[in-house]
């Protein structure tokens, strides 16, 4: 079992983060990765061509590993999770008449690109609901997601768990009813790659797109995409000189070329060799590999199992377990208690958590321990023993 690694991170003692889904803090060693990119360009003679190009190859290759992708040229450097989505959207070929699979109250970065595609070119959104006035609904919500799956489907674009609660989506099975009926599979991981094991090879998703600055450590404004075989000829959205084949050559940049680098690079956003950022997100995914992603859902579960279990002793809901995910899972008040009291209750005793629709959203890692849990413990009891009607 992986022990607690509090001491790689600089959070202050007394702070119970339990937040991860909103932001992850930054290791130690991220930091001062980041402090020497930035020195880096005190002189800029010490930046070569290469360096434009190092970097972002070696972000792939560490981003296929912790993927199990084969072929790191099918990763791009992105910004954010919403342009990664943007290139899958635009690439996608359509025809009106078919509709788009996403989910109820999904994350908006994987929902405003395919409401656009949906409103440019005549197709239906469908959106898949969960059960109503259900806590444990994973299981019925997998079945309404597979039976929206039709012969007029031309994508399904959904998050491996649901930001707001984790809940947990079959991506095989769903996988699977995609490619029967000729859809693409794209599939938001921001909420889940880092800490809940994802497999290319198994999923085969045609996109995965994640943001870093979450369960991955790394930066704001940094993020990866796969893109399976379906995109290869695609369009990026910009096109950056470094996309472009022999970019490499600086002498001969002035002879402009129609054809892009090898694989996804085409789909990089400019300056994706960021100085200070990249180093960072190098740093980050090391330490990831080193870790485990197994192993760090199986620390998340261990250390949330009895705190869980005595949640729902106090009268709160949670998903069933072979539903959730270890790493992100939401709490639903008693009847009679408001959430939004649950968490200024949290916030005096400096444990942080996020409301997110209905549910009180926990998200442990690896820097929490049981103290952490004790305190988060601690406010539940005190909020169901301050309800009028108990």
């Amino acid at each position: 079992m992986l022990a607690c690694q509090k001491d790689l991170f600089s959070l202050p003692p007394g702070l119970h983060y339990l937040n991860c889904a909103y932001m992850s803090p930054l290791s130690r060693r991220a930091e001062e990765a980041g402090i020497a990119g930035i020195r880096r360009k005190r002189v800029p003679t010490a930046l070569a061509p290469k360096d434009f190009f190092d970097g972002p190859d070696r972000a792939r290759e560490l981003f296929a590993r912790l993927i199990g992708a084969p072929d790191p040229s099918r990763v791009a450097i992105v910004p954010a999770a919403s342009y990664g989505i943007a290139v899958a959207a635009r690439n996608t070929a359509v025809r009106r008449g078919q509709n788009v699979v996403i989910l109820h109250e999904q994350f908006p970065s994987n929902v405003y690109a395919w409401r656009n595609l949906a409103r440019e070119h005549g197709l239906e959104l469908r959106t898949v609901a969960p059960p109503e006035d259900r806590v444990v609904r994973g299981e019925e919500w997998n079945a309404r997601i597979l039976e929206a799956i039709d012969e007029d489907t031309a994508v399904v674009a959904i998050p491996h768990v649901h930001w707001t609660d984790g809940t947990l989506f079959d991506l095989e099975r769903i996988g699977e009813r995609a490619r029967e009926m000729g859809a693409a599979l794209v599939v938001d991981g921001t909420q889940s790659v880092g800490a809940l094991p994802f497999d290319v090879e198994r999923i085969r998703p045609d996109a995965l797109v994640c943001a870093s600055y979450k369960w991955l450590f790394g930066p704001y404004s940094l993020g990866l995409a796969y893109f399976g075989p379906r995109y290869d000829e695609g369009r990026p959205l910009e096109e950056s000189w470094l996309g472009r084949a022999g970019s490499e050559d600086f002498r001969n940049l002035v002879h402009y070329r129609d054809d892009y680098r090898p694989g996804a690079a085409r789909f990089d956003v400019g300056e994706a060799g960021n100085f200070a950022l990249m180093p960072m997100l190098h740093v980050a995914l090391e330490q990831l590999l080193e870790w485990g992603v197994a192993e760090i859902q199986a620390y998340c579960r261990e250390l949330t199992r009895e705190a869980i279990a005595e949640a729902v002793a106090l009268g709160f809901g949670v998903e069933d377990e072979a539903w959730r995910g270890a790493h992100l899972f939401g709490l639903r008040a008693p009847e009679g208690i408001d959430v939004g009291t649950i968490a200024e209750r949290l916030r005096a005793r400096d444990v942080v958590v996020s409301v997110r629709g209905g549910s009180l959203r926990i998200s442990p890692n690896v820097y929490n321990d049981a103290d952490d849990v004790a305190a988060l413990l601690d406010a539940l009891r005190e909020s169901v023993a301050a309800a009028p009607h108990r």
